[in-house]
C-alpha cells in the first residue's frame, strides 16, 4: 500500500506540474500494475475459493483454451442426459408401473457433476500472472531510463530530491536548486558535464561508484537526449 500511495502522490505532482502526458501515462500504468498485484493477492487469500475477474491486460484467452472450456460444457450435459436415460429400478413396496420415477429421475448433489470453471481452465497456463506482471515492470522501468526530459526540476520527484538534497548537497538546498538550474540552463552535455564535475563532485567529494550518484548523472543525460 505504501508504493500505490506513493505512485498517486507522485501522479498528483505531475499534475500540478503540467508534465507531459507520456510521463503521466507511465505513472499511471504503474499504479494500474501495483492495484493489480493488491487484486491477485487479496484473491488468493483463505477466504476466496476462486478467482472471479482475470485482467484481460495479462492474459488472454486464446482459442485453444475456449475450445477445451466449450469440451468441459460438452462433458457435463453428456453426463446428465446418460443419468436421464437410465430406467429407475422398480418399488418393491408400492409395486408402482411407471415406467420412469419422476424423483428418481433428479440427481442429487452428491451425484451432479461439477464441470470446470473458466477460469480455473485459464489459469492452467504456462506462465502465471506474477511472472506477467514482473515483465511489465521491467519493461516500463527500462523505457523510463530513454525518456528525455525538457525541465530537470520538473522530472525529479519529491522522493529523489530529498534524496538529493541529503545525500549529494550535504542538506544544502538552496545549493541543489541553483545547480539543477545551471545545469538545465546548459545548451549540450559536455558543458553540463564539465560543469557538474568542477563544482559539484570535486567541491562535495561525490563518488560516482554509488547509486544516488549515477542515478543524479541520469537525469541529467536525459535532459540533453
Amino acid at each position: 500500500m505504501e508504493r500505490l500511495q506513493h505512485l498517486i502522490s507522485k501522479l498528483n505532482e505531475q499534475f500540478e506540474q503540467n508534465v507531459a502526458p507520456s510521463q503521466m501515462l507511465v505513472t499511471v500504468q504503474l499504479i494500474e500494475t501495483e492495484l493489480t498485484k493488491l487484486y491477485i493477492n487479496s484473491a488468493a487469500s483463505p477466504r476466496s475459493t476462486k478467482i472471479s475477474v482475470v485482467m484481460p491486460s495479462v492474459l488472454k484467452i486464446t482459442p485453444e483454451l475456449m475450445s477445451l472450456a466449450v469440451e468441459e460444457q460438452k462433458e457435463t450435459e453428456r453426463k446428465i442426459v446418460e443419468k436421464k436415460t437410465v430406467n429407475p429400478a422398480p418399488d418393491k413396496k408400492g409395486g408402482n408401473n411407471w415406467p420412469l420415477y419422476p424423483l428418481n429421475d433428479i440427481p442429487t448433489l452428491a451425484h451432479q457433476y461439477t464441470g470446470k470453471e473458466l477460469n480455473d481452465v485459464i489459469g492452467t497456463g504456462s506462465s502465471s500472472i506474477n511472472d506477467k506482471l514482473k515483465d511489465n515492470v521491467l519493461e516500463l522501468a527500462a523505457s523510463l531510463k530513454e525518456t528525455p526530459i525538457r525541465e530537470l526540476k520538473k522530472a525529479i520527484g519529491v522522493n529523489d530530491r530529498y534524496v538529493f538534497i541529503n545525500e549529494l548537497f550535504r542538506g544544502d538546498e538552496p545549493m541543489y536548486e541553483r545547480s539543477i538550474k545551471t545545469i538545465n540552463n546548459f545548451r549540450i552535455l559536455p558543458e553540463a558535464e564539465y560543469w557538474m564535475e568542477r563544482e559539484l563532485k570535486i567541491k562535495l567529494g561525490w563518488d560516482d561508484t554509488r547509486d544516488i550518484t549515477k542515478h543524479f548523472y541520469q537525469l541529467v543525460k536525459r535532459r540533453f537526449s
